[in-house]
């Protein structure tokens, strides 16, 4: 397949048609493969399916991600944000290895037009594939949908037509169409009474409320059950026998007037393929099979190609392994950008909730006079990479600035926007709820005591990493073209940081960029987001604000403390680390972590303000980023222990260290707080490079395997092993302590060797063992625990593999 075929099918992306490239995803990550547009209320589609080999399987119908359905794996294998992509599904208890292809094709004025083809094989050969799939629309808010194709009684033989109409996507046509292969069960008890309806399409128009839709498989599901239960009267009798489930399974052929539901089922014996087309009117162009024939080989070896340009295999791995590796990065990657979601909806929160060591501060805080209690606020929109399809699919605060690193290198433009989508979510105050759980779909997800959300609760501003990265790669990109930048007020400084342990240091990002390209623009986006995000940076050190002076603290700054709200007495969820030891809950405990983060935040707000011309903020960012470094010295360092603390108040109203040796204990180091001379650097690595205390051959664990309560209780952050942990170790060996002079470079390059070895191969190996990338690691063994598949964080592997830090 030429590369040239592709440039037809999928034009190249105008600076002003950037964001019609990103209208249309699976940006339901919730299901197996649901598409939608980023709009609030619009056209949304989904695929179930259930094996016809008994009656049973239809309590186990596929649609939402469950882990509890126990499929071998689901993965893109390819997917390009702007593009497409390819998606393998293996579900050994229907003997089915399901493909989704999904193209996105320009043209027209409305976000263009998309092919999607869904096609099955058994898995297994020598065992039957009898497969049932239905494939819906449903229709949110103002618009409508109606049937073209002519109703029948006893199904619709060939393809399905639908036209359809909405404000922001205006006029629009949907097909289904059959395969050439495709083959239903023909034979079996009864045959004779099902002959009218055997290998047609079974369909049903309904007219559901607006926030129903997204329960369309209960509704779908029912219609089923209800004509079985009339259809298998006469069979009832054991002497008779059941017919085929195929057969009496079986949508009912109708539709009612004003219908915003639409479904169509399908049912096969053996290989199956059929392809799903919507043609936006604007575009005046009509899609046939051969648009998929034609367009998804060229993705796939347009992706593969781009992939090894912007991810390139490294010299230091095995070349036998090579193309093993390659695929697994791409996999990773790939369910990355496709768990990629658009959710839309209220979020509960509760303005005057707080703990007991809260409550004499909360008087100070943001909280309003609006009343006690939980309240559902309007409905906001959200742009988010989920961390896991299956368990958390939804938008997390301090997750997404690790996804955004991985996203930015391959489509800056697309990382941007779900940045300023999180961005518009800053209140007047300067508060983001640190989970968003937007609307009855994403809060069906959720335990009860997780879905309110408290505003003077923080979580690891991590927003500002992608940001940073951001215009590192403003600069790099610049300085390849090295124009003249002076009357746009830029500071480009001095390019690419240095690098150990690569000759190539020039950016590579896989698709053009509208913003690296226009350096104007680029500066434009951020002085765009400059003040919500000072707005948040002044809520943290206003309302995380710890106390120093009043227990007597000795520090430089009398200001720079700080301590995250909103702990109980064995979690602190705000931090992200939610079970991981800490002291007693009191108001006059100080964070380490906290305290880290806000140093990160000060740092990024100052090269922000000094990129975008604020020179009087770059000055204050700078002495309270001083400050900070300082007192974490002061406040934090244990020299009995020879670690960094989190500080707490006695009985008699002193202060005291308590110190838990683990991730908490490196936070200086991880963020690259410390000088590469830091006198408390070697013992860092010491405890970091220690098999009885963090060091493992499978990544750095949580805590200290010396601590009596590694692996205790909960055992959520006591000792298991986290990849965007071990990402950050990694990044801070290789950017700073490996790279620049100091006393202990030679031990930093040794360690950063042998740990990047340790996580890629453990999780290749686990991926390999599973059939999936997991949420964190056994500390022991290595084996993946918790969610699955998470290919939120844990997709760092590959960059840590191809040492894009």
């Amino acid at each position: 397949m030429h590369l040239g075929l592709l440039l037809l099918l999928l034009p190249a992306v105008s600076a002003t048609g950037v964001h019609d490239k990103h209208l249309w995803g699976p940006y339901r990550p919730n299901l197996y493969f649901g598409l939608r547009p980023r709009l609030p209320q619009s056209l949304m589609t989904g695929l179930m399916w259930f094996g016809t080999h008994d009656y049973a399987s239809l309590q186990k119908t596929r649609h939402a991600c469950e882990q509890n359905d126990n499929l071998d794996s689901y993965s893109w294998t390819e997917y390009d944000t702007r593009q497409g992509g390819v998606q393998v599904i293996k579900d050994s208890f229907n003997n089915v290895k399901l493909t989704t292809e999904f193209l996105k094709v320009d043209g027209g004025e409305h976000g263009g037009s998309w092919a999607a083809r869904i096609k099955g094989e058994p898995i297994d050969p020598d065992k039957p594939t009898q497969i049932s799939t239905i494939f819906y629309f449903g229709l949110e808010g103002m618009g409508g949908i109606e049937m073209e194709t002519e109703e029948e009684e006893n199904g619709i033989e060939g393809t399905v037509k639908l036209s359809g109409n909405t404000p922001e996507l205006d006029d629009f046509v949907l097909r289904i169409v059959d395969g050439p292969n495709n083959q239903a069960v023909t034979s079996g008890l009864h045959v004779n009474d099902f002959e009218d309806r055997i290998g047609k399409t079974h369909f049903i128009g309904r007219r559901l409320l607006t926030e129903d839709i997204w329960q369309a498989r209960d509704h779908i599901l029912k219609e089923i059950v209800d004509r079985a239960r009339d259809v298998v009267q006469p069979y009832k009798d054991p002497q008779v026998g059941l017919p085929h489930a195929s057969w009496l399974l079986q949508l009912p052929d109708d539709v009612y007037t004003g219908s915003n539901l639409f479904a169509f089922q399908k049912s096969f014996d053996g290989p199956f393929q059929f392809d799903v087309f919507y043609e936006s009117a604007s575009a005046k162009q009509k899609l046939s099979s051969a648009t998929l024939d034609q367009g998804i080989p060229a993705l796939v070896e347009a992706y593969g190609k781009r992939f090894t340009e912007v991810f390139p295999y490294p010299k230091d791995f095995p070349i036998e392994e090579k193309k093993h590796l390659e695929d697994f990065s791409k996999s990773v990657t790939s369910n990355l950008f496709g768990g990629v979601g658009y959710f839309y909806g209220n979020s509960i929160v509760n303005r005057k909730f707080s703990y007991e060591w809260d409550e004499e501060e909360d008087s100070a805080t943001d909280s309003d006079d609006e009343g006690t209690g939980a309240k559902l606020t309007e409905p906001k929109a959200l742009l988010t990479a989920t961390p896991s399809r299956s368990f958390f699919p939804r938008g997390f605060y301090w997750d997404e600035g690790f996804h955004l690193l991985h996203i930015g290198q391959w489509d800056n433009d697309f990382s941007l926007e779900i940045l300023k989508s999180w961005i518009e979510l800053i209140d007047e105050n300067g508060w983001v709820a640190r989970e968003q759980i937007l609307g009855e779909e994403a809060r069906s997800k959720v335990p009860a005591e997780f879905q309110t959300q408290v505003p003077n609760y923080a979580n690891p501003p991590t927003l500002t990493m992608a940001v940073t990265a951001f215009i590192k790669r403003l600069k790099e990109t610049s300085a390849k073209r090295e124009p003249s930048h002076q009357d746009l007020g830029m500071d480009f400084g001095t390019g690419a940081a240095q690098t150990a342990f690569s000759a190539d240091t020039s950016p590579s990002v896989g698709v053009e960029s509208q913003y690296l390209n226009d350096p104007a623009l680029g500066l434009s986006f951020l002085r765009s987001i400059y003040s919500p995000l000072k707005r948040h940076y002044d809520w943290f050190r206003r309302t995380q604000r710890g106390q120093i002076k009043q227990y007597g603290r000795k520090a430089r700054s009398r200001t720079e403390g700080y301590r995250w709200r909103g702990r109980s007495e064995l979690h602190v969820l705000t931090s992200g680390m939610d079970d991981y030891p800490r002291g007693p809950p009191h108001a006059g405990e100080l964070h380490l972590d906290l305290i880290s983060w806000m140093a990160f935040f000060t740092r990024t707000m100052r090269e922000i303000a000094e990129f975008v011309g604020e020179k009087e903020d770059a000055l204050t960012f700078t002495e309270i980023e001083k400050a900070i470094l300082n007192n974490i010295e002061d406040l934090h360092w244990d020299d009995e222990h020879q670690m960094y603390c989190d500080a707490n108040i006695n009985e008699d109203d002193e202060s005291y260290h308590v110190c838990h040796q683990g991730y908490l204990s490196l936070f200086p180091f991880l963020l690259e707080l410390l000088p590469a001379d830091s006198h408390h650097l070697g013992a860092i690595l010491d405890a970091l490079h220690d098999p009885e205390q963090l060091w493992s051959p499978y990544g750095i664990r949580s805590l200290s395997k010396a601590h009596p309560e590694f692996g205790q209780g909960e055992n959520y952050w006591k000792g298991p092993i986290w990849i965007q942990m071990n990402y950050l170790a990694l990044r801070a060996l290789h950017n700073t302590y490996a790279t620049q002079e100091g006393p202990y470079q030679q031990k930093a390059k040794e360690i950063y060797n042998e740990l990047r070895k340790n996580v890629v191969n453990n999780v290749v190996k686990e991926h390999d063992r599973t059939g999936y990338v997991w949420e964190q690691y056994d500390a022991v063994t290595g084996e993946g625990k918790r969610s699955h598949p998470f290919t939120g964080w844990t997709s760092l592997t590959a960059l840590i593999l191809t040492e894009r830090y």
